[in-house]
């Protein structure tokens, strides 16, 4: 379980506060969509977890499973259960791959105290990933993300998270630059980890991320915290709506 309680965060030379005594929990198993207009703080929010080091945390704890997030390095949390799938994915020229992924997956299992894994263990697993997420084998023999299109970065992305198996996955925006055909297949990619023991966090402006990827909460964020909680269907009213009357609620 995800717990946010009471989090305040300004950017690293403190000149400008992002988050406002924000509060969220999300329970194992749970699918929770976090939804606002620009600037709201949604992609601090998944930085702040994740630990990059661009923000000074003024107040507040981060609890995952109990244990507090804010007192472990970016490496630390992976190891402990938490991924991040980035909005864009870097290319990173002259690194491959099969060898990042080899090396994320073997630094985890050292982080957790397990062997590190054998090459056709390593492979079979890549192999079976890939072939779900429609990923070519070319692919994976090129340098990380280099020459992907949109589609092809975030399903590389899916197929980390596959691999790493995480207790929380958090999706900054992943419908960002999608066309129908890659977005279906990137959202069977996260539906297919669903399980009772893996949570979601899926950040995102748009309604149709959701008809792929149903959540069990929703949550509208505006000015640094959660001014509304709702099932699915609050989703569907702010696609009809907009954010002017939470954006309103919260300038009074």
């Amino acid at each position: 379980m995800l717990e946010i309680r009471n989090l305040h965060v300004a950017i690293e030379d403190g000149s400008k506060k992002i988050l406002n005594g924000l509060d969220l929990t999300i329970h194992n198993g749970e699918v929770a969509a976090i939804m606002g207009p620009n600037g709201s703080g949604k992609s601090t929010l998944s930085y702040v977890i994740a630990g990059k080091p661009d923000y000074e945390i003024l107040d507040g704890e981060i609890l995952l499973d109990g244990e507090n997030l804010l007192e472990m390095e970016a490496d630390a949390r992976a190891a402990a259960g938490v991924f991040l799938a980035f909005q864009y994915p870097l290319e990173i020229p002259g690194v491959a791959t099969m060898t990042f992924l080899k090396a994320a997956m073997n630094a985890q299992s050292r982080a957790r105290g397990e062997g590190e894994l054998k090459t056709p263990d390593f492979m079979r697993r890549v192999k079976l990933g890939a072939e779900k997420l429609g990923i070519p084998q070319e692919m994976l023999r090129r340098g990380l993300n280099v020459g992907f299109s949109g589609g092809e970065k975030k399903r590389m992305e899916i197929l980390q998270m596959a691999l790493l198996e995480p207790s929380i996955g958090i999706l900054d925006e992943t419908d960002s630059g999608l066309d129908i055909d890659a977005l279906k297949i990137v959202s069977e990619g996260v539906n297919a980890l669903r399980s009772a023991d893996r949570s979601f966090l899926v950040i995102t402006h748009y309604q149709r991320l959701l008809n792929y990827i149903v959540p069990d909460t929703v949550h509208v964020m505006s000015k640094g915290r959660i001014v509304k909680t709702g099932g699915k269907e609050l989703a569907l009213e702010l696609e009809a709506n907009g954010y002017a009357d939470y954006v309103s609620d919260v300038a009074a």
